[in-house]
């Protein structure tokens, strides 16, 4: 009976309609800045929905800690089905570039910009799977009851996936300033919808890595569940494969002339 009311309680929450109100506010601010040409609305409508996606979200994982039990078996394979719909997501951008890679093979060298840099790329490989290696040294940390290590790894995590982003968006402003804009070719529209959609799980794999270190630093986390670590670790980890797919496709095959 005591379970039952516990699942009743969780299941009832009400920090998931936080959270997908705040994902409704960020697609009105994308509207406001970009459509309505409103950027004041747009920036006060974005604060507000990181706001409350953050208030959101750690009320979420509190009520998840403090009363679910630990679903072991259902988590693994939410995580793994999560990875394998996004999967598919990515197929579907990888299709339409070779699709327009074969139909414009003759005139494809005249859409590679001057300023695409594969050296680069290989930079931003080493810091993803730099990456890969902090989230399960500090995974292993706090299985080991380490939590000053797992924090000091799970940062470490956090700040190369932000530097990845800072500076794989820097090349972008680079690339525009050239002429490079998502409409000016098939390369480029395939290019920034490559990078562009990967870029973003990576931003959502912050997100999470962030709600994880919350939890971790807040002691709601224990030993013995952690669930939460072992999903955010398998998302990061795919995101890290995935981009050796983009970088593959959007800078080798892509940029080849």
């Amino acid at each position: 009976m005591e379970e039952a009311l516990v699942h009743s309680e969780h299941e009832t929450s009400v920090w998931p309609m936080v959270v997908g109100a705040s994902i409704l506010l960020s697609a009105l601010s994308l509207l406001s800045f970009f459509h309505w040409q409103v950027p004041i609305l747009g920036i006060v409508l974005g604060g507000a929905m990181l706001a409350i996606l953050a208030v959101g979200l750690a009320g979420w994982a509190r009520e998840a800690f403090q009363h679910a039990p630990e679903e072991i078996e259902v988590g693994t394979v939410a995580v793994a089905a999560f990875v394998i719909s996004e999967t598919i997501i990515f197929g579907t951008v990888f299709v339409a570039f070779w699709v327009g890679r074969i139909d414009n093979f003759d005139v494809w060298n005249t859409f590679v910009p001057a300023g695409l840099e594969v050296s680069f790329a290989v930079w931003l490989t080493f810091i993803l799977w730099a990456s890969s290696v902090t989230i399960v040294l500090s995974e292993r940390a706090f299985t080991r009851g380490d939590k000053k290590n797992a924090m000091i790894y799970l940062g470490a995590t956090l700040g190369l996936g932000l530097l990845f982003v800072v500076l794989h968006m820097n090349e972008w402003r680079h690339l525009i300033g050239e002429g490079f804009t998502v409409d000016a070719n098939v390369y480029a529209t395939a290019f920034y919808s490559l990078t562009g959609v990967h870029t973003s799980h990576v931003i959502v794999g912050l997100g999470i890595n962030l709600v994880l270190f919350w939890v971790v630093a807040s002691g709601l986390m224990t030993t013995d569940r952690t669930t939460l670590y072992k999903g955010a670790g398998l998302y990061w980890h795919f995101v890290d494969i995935m981009w050796l797919l983009v970088a593959a496709n959007a800078y080798l095959i892509g940029g080849a002339s």
